[in-house]
């Protein structure tokens, strides 16, 4: 009798252990709104810090996408999201190959509007999530001086204990919606194969088209002005 008692006992707390612990595990994902008000603010206030140094090479911009933005996306979800129906066609060589591509053009057109970035502001709305809850919309705008404001609205799911973003509409418009369209249409022509060549020449040709580092004027370009 005693030994059934204490053996319900051990039971109860290991369940108690277990879901301590599950509580705990929990507690430390940070919240969906939190993570993009924290990486917000620090790709502003790095922006701010190295205005300088971007002027003087403009590709430090990508390095900030890349350290700041990229490890709070699903990249995975983005692309199977933007390919469609057309992502059960690929192999998997072409889906890891595409999956890059695709990583390397958001982080080119990320860029690019962060190079275009001056005084907005982004505000984001108070949100609540339920328990249990692994997909979420949390809705912001960016605040520009002298002209009207531009909502953006992130869809995030939990993946691995973390909320990641697996798309964005801006100003109602979805980026995983529109890039649909655009690589079903390659997909039409070329197949995979054509997609997948027109992504590797369209991050190639953002390469190239790269604008120059500025330099100081020397004592010789003053004097030859």
């Amino acid at each position: 009798m005693i030994k059934l008692q204490f053996r319900k006992i051990l039971n109860m707390l290991m369940v108690l252990a277990l879901s301590l612990s599950a509580s705990a595990a929990m507690a430390e994902v940070e919240s969906p709104l939190d993570m993009l008000k924290r990486t917000s603010d620090e790709v502003i206030q790095i922006l701010k810090a190295k205005r300088e140094e971007i002027k003087t090479d403009p590709n430090l911009v990508y390095q900030i996408v890349n350290e700041y933005i990229v490890p709070q996306l699903d990249d995975v979800t983005l692309a199977k999201l933007a390919l469609g129906k057309n992502w059960k066609k690929a192999s998997n060589d072409q889906k890891i190959e595409f999956v890059d591509q695709f990583r390397s053009l958001l982080v080119r057109t990320y860029g690019k509007s962060l190079k275009e970035f001056s005084d907005q502001e982004i505000k984001f709305f108070p949100m609540n999530l339920a328990a249990g809850e692994t997909k979420v919309t949390v809705k912001s705008e960016v605040l520009q001086s002298g002209g009207p404001s531009i909502p953006m609205d992130y869809r995030l799911r939990l993946k691995d204990d973390a909320w990641k973003v697996y798309d964005i509409k801006i100003d109602g418009v979805s980026l995983v919606t529109s890039y649909r369209g655009t690589f079903a249409q390659e997909m039409r022509k070329g197949g995979m194969k054509g997609l997948l060549k027109m992504l590797h020449d369209k991050n190639e040709k953002m390469v190239d088209e790269a604008p120059a580092p500025e330099t100081a004027n020397t004592g010789a370009d003053q004097k030859s002005s």
